[in-house]
């Protein structure tokens, strides 16, 4: 029931093909792209950096001197959307187009969730490309 209404009011709010474009991406699923879809039309963003730091996925460096701190997410932004990227993320770290790349940075030694947040992060690039410059979803080729 909630599932038909959230694409009946898309659908009467004319974003059906953004909801489709962000939906393409290996990983989201309808409710994730349309709260991608909801977070990019919040604000008017430059670019890519802007949308993520607006999601809360952004890194705060704490550096003085010659000491490292710790990074951490700022999770400034909406809570629910950046639920939804963890698990897209999760689901998408199974998928055989974003595996190598979660992968990757698991064999660099980061932690399951940092590698996650990178690859949430990742996702919601993707989907930032796809709904600026209104294109389809062509799936990387990574190795």
């Amino acid at each position: 029931l909630i599932q038909k209404r959230l694409r009946e009011a898309v659908h009467a709010a004319g974003l059906r093909d953004q909801v489709q474009r962000c939906q393409a991406i290996d990983g989201i699923g309808e409710l994730t792209a349309t709260a991608l879809v909801m977070a990019f039309l919040r604000g008017d963003f430059q670019n890519s950096d802007a949308f993520v730091a607006f999601l809360g996925l952004d890194v705060r460096v704490r550096d003085s001197g010659k000491l490292k701190g710790k990074r951490r997410l700022t999770k400034q932004g909406d809570t629910e959307v950046r639920r939804l990227l963890h698990c897209s993320a999760m689901s998408g770290a199974r998928h055989p187009t974003w595996k190598a790349f979660y992968q990757r940075y698991r064999d660099r030694g980061l932690k399951t969730t940092q590698a996650l947040v990178i690859l949430a992060r990742k996702l919601a690039r993707v989907a930032f490309a796809l709904m600026k410059h209104q294109e389809n979803y062509c799936a990387p080729r990574l190795s």
